[in-house]
């Protein structure tokens, strides 16, 4: 009886604590994953050009789930049979991100159904948010190869830093925002590869991707609020990993010697992105139970949002300056590849929001 009574309570503990959410935008036809919120409120959202059933790469959100192309149309209109400016037009928008300085961040992983490749269409793009216009476009191609999907991006404004992580083969692009050099580092090693022992499960089953073991290598990654250390992780594992700032900016380190210089955190949970609030906590999802975490900054692991079927592979995050998480849901786990090439998705791609007390700038 006492061990029923501690389990009802501790069940309370979690829900009591638990956020509740606000949606504020669906849509039933294109997968989107990031989601990025300006200063005035202006919300962005992404869509990664991962099938034919496509129609723009990124957008502003407005009133009544309407959205419209950003920064304009040309930019939206690459097209995969004819080709063409692959730096002036968006292939593959994977990420959008707004900085602290309300500048906009696009990354594009290059990637199209049935282009050339994507070696010549990797480009992180700055979006100026007063004039709507871009201002600078940085190819990567230099830097990533072909088999490279660049992911996900975090901005250091002070240092004028990039930090972009690798996922198709475990890397971390770092790029000088002033003068557009850049250079990978940790490209194929132990702490940015996925831990291929250990298998994603879904409701008990393997998440097979065409019946294989589903891996993806460096993905999620994070800036404290100081900025002072970088925190990443590889998509299909739990573990986490984090490294000095000023040690991946040392260029005299070679790759063994900043390899030591990472610090393994400890083992939490398989998550897409991730991001910080401004008390240290870092916000990751749990894709296997469809939950909401949080690691406080003594390493603690906190319940955010329960395991909830309705939130279907959190994917992206912003935290806004209000105190607002946003989270893009991106149902991935329902993508026909993982049900043997069937159709298999439950519900609209979402972004949603919710409270975390955090104060207003």
């Amino acid at each position: 009886m006492k061990k029923y009574i501690s389990f009802i309570i501790y069940v309370f503990t979690i829900f009591s604590n638990a956020q509740s959410t606000e949606t504020i935008f669906e849509d039933n036809t294109y997968q989107l994953t990031g989601v990025a919120v300006s200063k005035s409120g202006r919300v962005f959202t992404n869509y990664p050009r991962w099938s034919t059933t496509y129609k723009h790469a990124l957008v502003e959100i407005g009133k009544n789930n309407t959205v419209k192309p950003f920064p304009n149309k040309a930019w939206n209109e690459w097209d995969v049979e004819k080709g063409g400016d692959k730096q002036n037009h968006f292939l593959c928008v994977q990420a959008v991100v707004i900085d602290d300085q309300n500048t906009m961040w696009i990354v594009d992983a290059g990637y199209a159904k049935n282009a050339d490749g994507n070696d010549k269409g990797q480009k992180l793009v700055k979006i100026n948010l007063k004039s709507n216009k871009v201002e600078r476009v940085y190819p990567l191609y230099p830097t990533l190869s072909a088999r490279s999907y660049a992911n996900d991006i975090r901005i250091d404004t002070k240092k004028q830093i990039a930090y972009l992580t690798n996922s198709g083969e475990g890397g971390i692009v770092i790029v000088n925002l002033k003068s557009g050099n850049m250079r990978q580092v940790l490209l194929g090693s132990n702490v940015t590869k996925a831990d291929t022992s250990y298998i994603m499960k879904r409701n008990g089953q393997d998440l097979l991707s065409h019946g294989k073991p589903f891996h993806v290598h460096s993905d999620g990654i994070a800036l404290n609020p100081d900025a002072s250390q970088l925190y990443f992780k590889s998509l299909t594992d739990t573990k986490l990993f984090r490294i000095a700032t000023t040690d991946l900016n040392n260029p005299t380190l070679t790759e063994n010697e900043l390899l030591q210089k990472v610090e393994f955190l400890g083992h939490f949970t398989t998550t897409d992105g991730m991001a910080f609030d401004k008390k240290g906590n870092l916000y990751l999802g749990d894709l296997e139970k469809r939950a909401l975490i949080r690691i406080t900054p003594s390493l603690e692991t906190e319940t955010v949002l329960p395991a909830n079927e309705d939130l279907a592979w959190p994917d992206s995050y912003h935290v806004s300056t209000n105190g607002w998480l946003y989270i893009s849901l991106s149902r991935i786990d329902e993508e026909p590849r993982f049900h043997n090439g069937e159709a298999f998705r439950k519900g609209p791609y979402k972004i949603i929001k919710l409270k975390i007390n955090e104060t207003t700038d």
